[in-house]
């Protein structure tokens, strides 16, 4: 491999994928929507040629591209979908699609993968086995676009799966990851307390449903620090209560609660999701009251197989040198890249694209939020030395 000429080549497509980055930015679909996205790199991956193209989902795109000798098949995925905000950014190139923003960065990943695309293409006669791009849709909307694609044999002979997340919390330069869990298992759950209603002033004719209702909140808050062990990782936050209606003197018939699970290990989850229903029918019987429990399975853990890691590592180590590498702790936030790392031996990373000299430092998720551009560049190298790489390795 002619390491100069293919970091020349890295930094013409680097100007070409701030432009697709910035198009993408500026004309938003939520998820399971994102009709014109997908469209639009279905077009750019055409025109580059050599690709084997096809729509596994209404709006996702795979590309699949085969090098000149023999190894192993791979896959890059980017997520491509944007959120219900309303942008705030005041950028240039801000969101055209008013109350729809990208948020989260899915516009920069998919320039990013886009631009390794092209540069792998022009450097097939060096490029062992299969690479598989994976354009997906819907990260941000359970039960996630991952799964669908997964479903439909995106990876059907890929014995491997790469992802990256640009992170503007994390400063540009800086690379995070892990062995093991690195995102959390991500569930709801809901609870409807049935009671007896009545005049607050003849309580012991009702069975009160705010006051068993109560009880279970508490009970739920001791899950954690009473029945998983220590050394183990979880939250449970009860986010909703909502009872009664405007009348002060009276005790309503239902209550209805309900919160969000953050758990690291399958054990874990499934633990914790038995308490939460063991204490809210205990507690229910307890008081004489009805509880019906409804937990919703959200996206599951991602876990960072050992040796894919090891193999990551060395890229980032002798490709981006001149950027930090942090061994960090787990995050308790929710990603549907899950679903890969479920099926493969995989390796997730978090690529910083923080810049407060630039004013880049709002978390994910806010009207104002941004990625310092140059952090595109990293996770560009990052994708085509990741591929020219693990593809050799047998």
């Amino acid at each position: 491999m002619a390491l100069n000429k293919v970091l020349q080549q890295i930094e013409e497509v680097y100007q070409e994928v701030i432009g697709w980055r910035r198009h993408l930015h500026q004309h938003p679909e939520l998820s399971f929507q994102e009709y014109n996205t997908s469209q639009y790199v279905y077009d750019l991956l055409e025109s580059f040629g050599g690709f084997e193209l096809s729509r596994p989902t209404k709006t996702s795109v795979v590309a699949r591209l085969k090098g000149s000798n023999p190894g192993k098949v791979i896959a890059l995925r980017a997520d491509m979908d944007a959120l219900p905000i309303k942008e705030e950014t005041a950028l240039p190139f801000a969101s055209t699609n008013d109350g729809v923003m990208h948020a989260c960065g899915h516009d920069g990943h998919t320039a990013m993968l886009l631009g390794a695309a092209k540069v792998l293409k022009d450097n097939q006669d060096n490029l062992s086995g299969e690479v598989v791009f994976i354009f997906q849709h819907a990260e941000e909307l359970p039960p996630g676009g991952a799964q669908e694609m997964v479903a439909a044999g995106v990876l059907d002979g890929v014995e491997q799966v790469v992802g990256i997340h640009l992170f503007s919390t994390v400063p540009t330069g800086t690379t995070h990851i892990r062995y093991g869990a690195v995102t959390a298992a991500s569930d709801v759950f809901e609870i409807t307390v049935q009671g007896k209603g009545g005049h607050a002033s003849t309580p012991e004719l009702t069975i009160d449903p705010l006051a068993t209702g109560a009880q279970i909140v508490t009970g739920l808050n001791h899950i954690i620090s009473r029945s998983v062990a220590p050394l183990e990782a979880g939250v449970v936050s009860v986010t909703k209560f909502k009872a009664g209606g405007e009348a002060l003197n009276v005790i309503p018939d239902t209550v209805e609660i309900g919160g969000s699970v953050r758990t690291l290990s399958a054990d874990v989850r499934e633990l914790v999701k038995n308490r939460i229903i063991d204490v809210a029918k205990g507690i229910a019987k307890a008081n004489g009251a009805e509880v019906k429990v409804n937990y919703m399975y959200g996206y599951g853990s991602v876990m960072n197989d050992k040796k894919v890691t090891d193999q990551v590592v060395g890229v980032l180590e002798e490709y981006l040198s001149e950027n930090k590498l942090e061994w960090v702790d787990p995050i308790l936030g929710g990603e549907d890249f899950s679903a890969f790392s479920e099926e493969l031996p995989a390796c997730f990373v978090i690529i910083g694209a923080k810049n407060e000299e630039k004013g880049i430092a709002y978390p994910h998720h806010h009207p104002k939020f941004d990625i310092d551009e140059n952090a595109l560049k990293d996770g560009l190298k990052f994708h085509v030395f990741t591929a020219l790489t693990l593809t050799q390795n047998k």
